[in-house]
């Protein structure tokens, strides 16, 4: 179900926001749900790179290296 939202921003920003919606063959609004969207998935993509990092805690390389051994192949 969708809800409606309220949101105040400059007449001439929303103008060029639909025109660049509309150059999208997008409406503002569909724009914004797509936009919302990569916002609430941004934090729970960083919150899992975080749980992913804590997991490998535990691996150590059990050396430093150089820069020449770091670019061998």
């Amino acid at each position: 179900m969708l809800a409606k939202i309220t949101l105040s921003a400059d007449s001439e920003l929303i103008q060029k926001a639909r025109e660049k919606a509309a150059s999208e063959k997008m409406s503002l609004n569909d724009s914004f749900r797509k936009w919302l969207q990569q916002y609430v998935q941004s934090e729970q993509l960083a919150d899992e790179y975080e749980l992913i990092m804590n997991s490998l805690e535990y691996v150590r390389a059990g050396n430093t290296f150089t820069r020449e051994e770091m670019n061998e192949r």
